[in-house]
């Protein structure tokens, strides 16, 4: 009735298919070299923070983001500066972004600054636009500069005085 190679042929079938299945369903899973795409760019990290409670003498350089709300006796430079409410710097600041809750004593270099209502500043302020809120404090001068975080830049075509000929 049945022959003993009808009974292995299918099997046989059946198990080589098996293994030919994995093998073509594993090579899509694993792309090609041309197929490579990079992984997307790793999330910005969160800012880091200085607490209320914490007294910083020296100077602090990051191109991340800080958040101070303690005592700060030296130089800030950073992508954005958050000064806190119940912070104070004693030192110069350089951000592209600054926004002042505080107390800051020294110079303010920035693209964007700005003072909220609760902010002292004592000292210049170089900025490329600056925002100041009603009842900000602030003593020292204001100067415009296309590129205010390099020190050696000069002042915008309108901060200019132009001598009379």
């Amino acid at each position: 009735m049945f022959s003993k190679s009808k009974i292995n042929e299918p099997g046989q079938k059946q198990a080589e298919t098996e293994t030919a299945k994995p093998a073509a369903s594993s090579a899509p899973a694993s792309p090609a070299p041309a197929d490579y795409k990079p992984a997307p760019p790793k999330a910005k990290p969160p800012a880091s923070v200085l607490s209320s409670d914490l007294h910083v003498t020296g100077n602090m350089k990051t191109t991340g983001d800080i958040q101070v709300e303690g005592t700060v006796e030296g130089d800030i430079r950073a992508h954005l500066l958050t000064i806190g409410e119940t912070a104070t710097i004693k030192g110069e600041v350089i951000a592209d972004d600054v926004v002042v809750n505080g107390r800051i004593v020294g110079r303010v270099r920035g693209l964007k600054v700005r003072l909220t209502s609760t902010a002292r500043v004592e000292g210049d302020i170089i900025h490329k636009t600056i925002a100041i809120e009603s009842g900000a404090h602030f003593e020292g001068s204001v100067q415009r500069q296309d590129d205010p975080l390099n020190p050696g830049a000069k002042s915008a075509p309108a901060a200019k005085a132009n001598p009379a000929s």
